[in-house]
């Protein structure tokens, strides 16, 4: 069974140095205390955005005043509490920022240690932590006596209290032996610090240091010695909210007589930010101050105001309101007897295509805990579906209220676990079906062997997991365990930027925000030469507009000749876009009224057929459409009249469709058909344009002045728009 993670937590102390010599700095640099104030404040925001259950507190050594439980006579002096173990808040952050200041005096570190260890010994006695963490921010630069390090290192081991330093420089700084992978952490960090050679009293205190940790922890010890410029690039990115893991215990059923005890977690779902916006007064910031009240209203002069207790619930049914009350929205819905996970039957995994997953989470299915005959059953399910290559396909339902989905378990097994993974699967509704015509068949987009090689050196040298050295481990540049949600880091930012500065403008996006989706630079840094072959192989040219001569019989032929344009047949053959319908040719005689749009489809592309009279056909069974008056007819007319556009458009009878648009729009207005037309008005279908169709009159912005609001006619003003007496000349001579 795996092991599952809990929800961790600690109790952190951490540690700064406040001391004279940490504010020292040379001309334009930040001085030490600055830099370990900034650490500490990033650490402290991931704490809070992340709604951490750690609680921190603060210990100041070098300060001017003492205040611990161990300080007596000369004994840990200059050492102050400035905060006991709590959750971390806005406070501690201000605290940070703005209350700690430096101190005039220096003291040991040791002693700020022993402090710090007490502090948690006595303020978590009788509470339960999962760990106990010092973290302590110097420069070194104030003396230090070894007489109590064996001791110090005892207690440690003893309680099991960790710790971490935090440096301004690189813990190997002054030793080019230790620990390999330390040396070359801090070798990648070292050019970005200024060349100042360090103080005896600074190697006196790396060396305790090292020291301590190499003999705390002989492996890794030295890296938990970091800089603080390679800790801000490591906290740059804001923590995310940890969430204890929720089981869902229920049983797995297979027909009427087998039962298995299980229990799911959710192991991917989509973290949403928390609705936690709210209204204040903009100048009191209070939210008591501001009282929101909702009134209904009938929509007449008066604005009759209407109880809550007499208003209903409505559902937009067409141009229609169903009402629909709560009782009736209770008892519509899906009612099952209890929680569901069972096993509809069993399916070859190659059958379950990728693009059939869907829903808002990922499942993670173990057997019970403690039931050793649960888990026996389980276990010899998941290697069997493992073994034969099938997945299980199942009914689930979180409770009784919820609707019931259909998903996919497929066996995922691991060395330290097994389970099932369940994703939901789409039902019928939920599915889209496009056609696109086949590549293979066109000729023009077979590519060339050279093509297909260059393609495939490109991918290969985008490939994102790379092998190392060894030849046997593999290293992912671009993990998604690892990548943040950028949208969460900008919100974070600016919720702290205005929580401290709240007259300020935002800031601008942090660079490893922008960065954080970029490709990864040894990536870029290796395509560019397959780019380059097949930015050559593929050449891009500007193609024209083809203008086409035309001759007097072009421009004024009669639209409604018979026989659509041989290449535009050729073209839509190529398609295949009626292969179906063809079957069915012979049996359409006329525009029916079941499948009007289809059978007009098929009658224009019959030999010697005549458009104007297959679409006046059409026309007709719009005509019936609108008289009936129903939502269900409209969106029959609708349908109808996309189907006479898109046709009018490829077969060059654009005038008679146009013709028939402007009647429609009259024979609505004078009929009363508003709610018709504001469908059409939705759909956007309006007159066909000359920058559709080369047979049409009409500009983009004449179609779209088409479907505007009827203005009233102002009869003393002249007209300013000559165009549309250009307009009729040319259709008078088109007649």
């Amino acid at each position: 069974m795996i092991k599952l993670l809990k929800l961790i937590k600690a109790a952190i102390v951490l540690c700064l140095d406040v001391g004279f010599p940490m504010s020292n700095s040379a001309f334009g640099e930040e001085s030490s205390l600055e830099q370990a104030k900034k650490v500490m404040t990033k650490f402290v925001q991931r704490q809070v955005f992340a709604e951490s259950k750690d609680e921190v507190a603060v210990v100041l050594f070098g300060t001017g005043g003492t205040r611990n439980a161990l300080a007596s006579g000369d004994q840990y002096q200059n050492i102050t509490v400035h905060r006991s173990l709590m959750l971390p808040d806005f406070d501690l952050l201000e605290d940070i920022q703005d209350t700690i200041k430096p101190g005039s005096e220096q003291a040991d570190f040791l002693d700020a240690i022993i402090v710090c260890m007490d502090l948690l010994q006595n303020e978590t006695l009788g509470k339960k932590y999962e760990k106990r963490h010092i973290e302590l921010f110097t420069d070194l630069s104030s003396p230090v006596s070894e007489d109590q390090l064996e001791i110090i290192i005892a207690n440690l081991k003893k309680t099991g209290i960790s710790i971490q330093f935090f440096l301004p420089f690189p813990g190997d700084v002054d030793d080019g032996g230790g620990d390999t992978s330390a040396s070359e952490r801090s070798q990648m960090h070292r050019n970005s610090f200024p060349k100042k050679a360090l103080t005896e009293q600074q190697k006196e205190g790396i060396h305790v240091v090292r020291k301590l940790m190499h003999t705390l922890d002989e492996e890794g010890g030295l890296e938990e010695i970091y800089t603080f410029r390679e800790s801000l690039e490591r906290l740059s990115m804001f923590k995310k909210i940890e969430r204890r893991p929720m089981a869902w215990p229920c049983q797995l059923t297979i027909g009427s007589n087998l039962s298995i005890r299980i229990v799911a977690y959710k192991s991917v779902t989509e973290e949403k930010v928390k609705k936690i916006w709210t209204v204040v007064d903009a100048k009191t910031l209070r939210k008591d101050d501001v009282q929101k009240e909702t009134v209904y209203c009938l929509n007449d002069d008066d604005e009759t105001e209407v109880q809550k207790d007499d208003t209903i619930q409505g559902f937009r049914y067409g141009s229609d309101i169903v009402p629909f009350s709560k009782e009736d929205e209770e008892q519509m819905k899906y009612k099952t007897e209890a929680k569901c996970f069972s096993v509809l039957g069993f399916s070859r995994s190659s059958q379950i295509q990728r693009h059939y997953y869907m829903g808002n989470q990922v499942l993670k299915v173990f057997a019970a805990k403690d039931d050793e005959n649960a888990a026996v059953a389980f276990s010899a399910l998941v290697h069997a579906l493992d073994e034969l290559k099938v997945v299980a396909i199942v009914r689930y339902a979180y409770d009784r209220r919820c609707n019931p989905q259909v998903g996919v378990a497929f066996p995922y097994i691991k060395d330290a676990y097994e389970c099932l993974i369940y994703v939901q699967l789409p039902y019928m509704e939920d599915l889209r079906q496009y056609l696109f015509s086949s590549l293979k068949n066109n000729k023009k987009c077979i590519p060339t062997a050279d093509q297909l090689s260059a393609v495939d050196s490109l991918i290969d040298s985008m490939n994102l997991v790379c092998e190392d050295d060894d030849g046997e481990t593999f290293e992912d540049l671009f993990k998604p365990s690892k990548i943040p949600n950028p949208h969460f880091q900008r919100l974070y930012q600016c919720l702290q930027h205005k929580a401290f500065h709240p007259n300020e403008p935002l800031p601008p996006i942090e660079q490893h925000i922008l960065e954080m989706l970029e490709m990864p630079r040894v990536v870029k840094e290796r395509c560019q030469a397959p780019l380059e072959k097949v930015k050559a192989l593929f050449p891009l040219r500007e193609v024209g507009k083809k203008k086409e001569e035309k001759t007097a019989q072009d421009i004024f032929k009669d639209n409604s000749e018979d026989g659509p344009k041989p290449k535009k047949l050729k073209i839509e053959d190529e398609e295949g876009s009626f292969s179906i319908m063809k079957l069915a040719e012979g049996n359409v005689t006329s525009v029916g009224s079941v499948n009007p749009g289809e059978d007009f489809r098929i009658l224009v592309r019959q030999k010697n057929a005549d458009f104007k009279d297959v679409s006046q056909q059409l026309i007709n069974r719009i005509d019936q459409f609108l008289e009936n008056k129903g939502s269900r007819y409209y969106m029959k007319g609708i349908n109808c009249i996309r189907v006479f556009r898109e046709e009018a458009i490829k077969l060059s009878k654009v005038q008679c469709f146009n013709d028939f648009l402007q009647a429609l729009k009259s024979k609505v207005e004078d009929k009363a058909l508003a709610d018709f037309w504001e469908i059409v008005i939705q759909d956007r279908i309006s007159l066909i344009t000359k920058d559709e169709a080369e047979g049409s009159l009409v500009t983009s912005e004449e179609a779209e002045k088409f479907l505007a609001p009827k203005e009233k006619k102002n009869e003393t003003l002249p007209p300013t728009d000559e165009g549309g007496d250009v307009d009729d000349l040319v259709s008078t001579i088109k007649t």
